[in-house]
């Protein structure tokens, strides 16, 4: 199997893990499947190395992914205390992000840390980032952040480093959310190979689609239901547009991670090629979401709105006025097409 990554670069990478005794590890704001899978999995081959390991984000695990985290691993900077720790650590990893704006609040920490000539290592698969001052492992070949996780345990193979049920649990879901179940186009022969040695390893498929996917609460269908009944269509049916507004949290009697995924059920529509969705957010501001099956690039789109992402998948976060909002996003789409 081809590796996503030149040896050279794996050389440098499994030299900084050397070097590093005590890792931080962290990721981006909102986290999904692919953030917390790969930040278990890379936690978990970095404590069969002997490192000290914690993991701790800015935002609290969704609930459909709390199958993974069991020992309750991964802190939240709100009740996280042990700052005399952080001033310890001799690297922090960042996973599935190498932007400061998908920090949120660990981004203080990351500087703080930074300034005090500490070492911050990337591993990422998005285009699209800025300067976080980490010493980076990207590809944005990648079908997600999990696939180089998975690469990085073999670095490590000959030092009877296992990718055990829980690595293959947790990177399978990686891959399994950030390719909608394997059914995007960054999916390739490789991804179901590697997909074929963690179900040898111990991954379960259909266990790992029950947890994501057949335990949804009932505001969350409720919130499906309102969201696709504001479905709008442009541009002669090629782009949906739809949104979720605070009111429809509080009617549906739903929280801010059900939003998740419902711009790729408008997909479904037939003609449509393109599709956003816009999300308000409770402290203020609304989430986007960009997505393309055509030759429009979300990422250079949501750049525009001070965002990233991928090709056929990016985000961005703005305060405007929604109307105003909605028609600058709703041009730059057909304009971009």
């Amino acid at each position: 199997m081809k590796s996503l990554l030149s040896l050279e670069n794996w050389s440098k990478f499994t030299a900084l893990i050397d070097a590093s005794q005590r890792f931080l590890l962290t990721a981006h704001i909102r986290p999904d499947g692919d953030c917390i899978g790969s930040e278990l999995a890379m936690a978990a081959i970095l404590r069969q190395l002997g490192k000290d390991v914690r993991i701790l984000n800015a935002d609290p695990i969704p609930p459909d992914l709390k199958f993974l985290d069991g020992s309750d691993k991964i802190e939240i900077l709100d009740s996280f205390r042990d700052f005399a720790w952080l001033e310890t650590v001799d690297a922090i990893l960042v996973l599935d992000t190498i932007s400061w704006m998908q920090l949120g609040r660990m981004k203080s920490i990351l500087q703080q840390h930074k300034t005090s000539n500490g070492i911050i290592i990337a591993i990422d698969h998005h285009a699209v980032g800025d300067d976080i001052g980490a010493i980076i492992f990207s590809n944005n070949c990648a079908e997600a952040t999990g696939r180089l996780v998975f690469e990085a345990a073999l670095q490590f193979k000959e030092r009877c480093v296992n990718i055990t049920p829980e690595i293959a649990t947790a990177i399978f879901t990686s891959l399994a959310t950030d390719t909608g179940w394997f059914r995007f186009s960054s999916v390739t022969a490789e991804t179901l190979a590697v997909v074929s040695e963690l179900i040898v390893a111990g991954a379960v498929p259909h266990i790992v689609y029950n947890h994501l996917y057949e335990q949804e609460s009932a505001g969350k269908i409720r919130l499906i239901g309102r969201a696709l009944a504001k479905v709008e269509l442009h541009f002669d049916g090629k782009l949906a547009f739809t949104n979720i507004r605070i009111d429809d949290f509080d009617q549906a009697g739903a929280v801010s991670g059900d939003s998740e995924d419902i711009i790729n059920r408008t997909l479904e529509i037939g003609g449509t090629e393109m599709a956003l969705i816009v999300v308000e957010q409770r402290t203020g501001g609304f989430k986007i979401s960009f997505r393309s099956r055509c030759a429009v690039d979300c990422s250079k789109i949501a750049a525009q709105f001070g965002g990233g992402g991928h090709r056929q998948a990016s985000g961005a976060f703005q305060n405007l006025p929604f109307e105003e909002l909605k028609n600058l996003l709703i041009g730059a789409m057909i304009d971009a097409y």
